[in-house]
């Protein structure tokens, strides 16, 4: 007799007040003792609870996103039950059927059998219970799935001719609190799919067709040993009489009953997995076994879950499987799923823009695909903030105007750019942490005693960036005559690779164009860059009265890995102070 059993949560260590993320099983499940029945999720940790006892679940008294302690009631399991039993049992079952069988048999035996024997072992299962070969097509919708409504579908894991199996799960939804896959109630064959990826569905939506076989005996668990004909079930023509030969084929002996007897019962004692154990009926791109937790984790940083291995129980995905993967990917330790991004990415759609109008197309230019590809590997491995500020330059200004015509002497035109560039290297060597650069791991920091400043340059064939060299150690006019022989050769695409590389920091200017402010994406291995906007004559008061002033739009962009937001304030602060009044470069 069945004995109905509370299932408590044990002690779980100094966790209390405990999310649960995940439940593995559901009323009907036979569970076995060591069984995980649901999982839970803390700050520090993701707990898998095994089920103390085994037996079969009754009723499950919690559900996803509940806070749960120690002690606190999970399920009820009904222990001692007659699916349970040992292999005797079976045994006493089977032996009992044959007899009803051959009393059955013996009250009406048919006329024309000259072996009774044999007549008991067939008759049974040819004559009394035939199987047709019918199918039906059925409609599976969303069962109650609690108290959710407008639940977007976010993975479709059958498609049409696919075989599925009664469990199978066939299609994943995701509410704000949890990710839950649905089982199917039938085995068959899907006929046609009824939803896709992001409609939103309520219970008794329909969700797929499955033509479905009448006699699929294993849609009723416990009925496979009644349907299952004996090895003699084929009846013999009445023409050829059974001989004394023939009898041991048509009834196997008791030696081998008692022999399939303990798999029957072993197979009836397997707790049912809430994954199914036959992996190859699993449809193809099914989502790896994970928490909602650590799927809504790998969506948020773009991670394919497929391609994560996952070290948990049963290669379950953890979230520092996920970060692991992460971390290799930025290292260049795994294949690029997208060009140039460490992410697996969703390509975008295509779209034939032809029917809404006439079009043309040419080859992107070779500039923009190096540097296209490069700025988005940047933009998506790096975690970009971007600090603003404006420098008062009016001073600068007038000094430069002022050494114009000593410039046009020298042989070079003397822009804001060097200007620029002596206040950055100086406000970089007091500043070493902006000129530094995170090695490949993650783990170390590298600081360099040089100074070498990009310079961002349009071209008529896309944005290059030559390098400055030892800004730090050249004057005003030396840097001048540089810019403009680096600008030169951008311009008629005669830069080496070697002009472009070796950058500690770059700059990039829009002044001439125009803007107020805008957001540059650091140039890696870097980790930071300034943008330059248009200067513009504003109204700064001095503490009697409003002065006209020229002020210059900063934006600094920041790898936030290497460089706190108050290290990019400083570096603001720092060379606002030195544009403001050059002297200070003398310090």
């Amino acid at each position: 007799m069945a004995t109905l059993e509370d299932v408590l949560l044990p002690d779980i260590g100094d966790f209390s007040d405990v999310e649960i993320i995940e439940i593995l099983v559901a009323p009907g499940d036979r569970i076995a003792p060591e069984q995980s029945l649901l999982t839970l999720e803390s700050d520090k940790a993701s707990i898998e609870i095994p089920s103390p006892l085994g037996g079969e679940v009754k009723e499950v008294l919690v559900s996803v996103g509940e806070r749960i302690s120690q002690g606190s009631l999970l399920m009820r399991v009904a222990t001692g039950s007659p699916a349970a039993n040992t292999g005797s049992g079976i045994e006493n079952s089977s032996d009992d059927r044959q007899d009803k069988s051959a009393a059955k048999t013996d009250t009406a035996p048919p006329p024309s059998s000259p072996a009774p024997v044999a007549s008991e072992a067939s008759t049974p299962k040819t004559t009394s219970h035939p199987i047709p070969d019918q199918t039906e097509e059925i409609d599976i919708r969303l069962p109650d799935i609690g108290d959710f409504s407008d639940v977007p579908v976010v993975d479709v894991l059958v498609s049409v001719g696919d075989q599925i199996a009664v469990e199978q799960s066939i299609l994943t939804l995701e509410s704000d609190k949890a990710t839950m896959e649905i089982p199917s109630p039938r085995a068959g064959v899907v006929t046609s799919v009824a939803v896709k990826v992001g409609d939103r569905l309520n219970q008794g939506d329909l969700l797929f067709k499955v033509q479905a076989s009448l006699t699929n005996v294993k849609d009723k668990p416990g009925d496979d040993e009644e349907s299952a004909p004996a090895p003699a079930a084929t009846p013999k023509p009445e023409s050829e009489p059974a001989s004394s030969t023939q009898l041991p084929s048509t009834q196997p002996p008791a030696s081998q009953a008692r022999t399939r007897a303990p798999g029957e019962a072993e197979r009836r004692k397997a707790p049912i997995l809430p994954r199914p154990e036959d992996m190859a009926a699993i449809a193809h791109g099914r989502t790896p076994h994970a928490s909602p937790a650590v799927r809504r984790f790998a969506r948020e940083l773009g991670v394919d879950l497929h391609r994560v291995k996952g070290s948990g129980r049963k290669q379950r995905i953890l979230k520092d499987d996920v970060q692991q993967f992460v971390k290799q990917s930025l290292a260049g330790g795994a294949p690029a799923s997208a060009p140039g991004a460490p992410f697996q990415l969703p390509s975008a759609p295509a779209v034939d823009f032809s029917k809404f109008g006439p079009v043309t197309s040419e080859p992107l230019p070779r500039i923009k695909k190096i540097s296209g590809t490069h700025l988005h590997r940047c933009w998506l491995s790096v975690p970009h903030v971007t600090q603003f500020d404006e420098a008062d330059i009016t001073e600068l200004e007038a000094f430069r105007k002022e050494q114009k015509a000593a410039a046009e002497q020298a042989g070079v035109r003397l822009t804001f750019m060097p200007f620029l560039l002596k206040a950055v290297a100086a406000a970089l060597n007091q500043m070493p942490i902006i000129k530094a650069s995170l090695a490949p791991d993650g783990e170390q920091l590298i600081h360099k005693h040089y100074c070498h400043i990009g310079v961002a340059v349009d071209t008529n064939n896309g944005l290059v960036v030559p390098v400055v060299r030892d800004v730090d150690q050249k004057g005003l006019f030396a840097l001048a005559e540089e810019l403009m022989t680096l600008s030169q050769k951008a311009r008629d695409g005669k830069l080496l690779a070697a002009d472009m590389q070796g950058g500690v920091f770059s700059i990039s200017s829009l002044g001439g164009i125009g803007g107020t402010a805008f957001t540059p994406i650091v140039n890696a291995p870097e980790v930071a860059i300034l943008g330059v906007s248009r200067t513009e004559m504003k109204p700064v008061w001095d503490g009697q009265a409003f002065q006209p002033r020229l002020m210059l739009p900063l934006s600094l962009s920041y790898d936030h890995r290497v460089v706190d937001g108050a290290d990019g304030v400083r570096f603001t602060s720092l060379l606002r102070q030195l544009l403001s009044d050059i002297r200070r470069l003398l310090l």
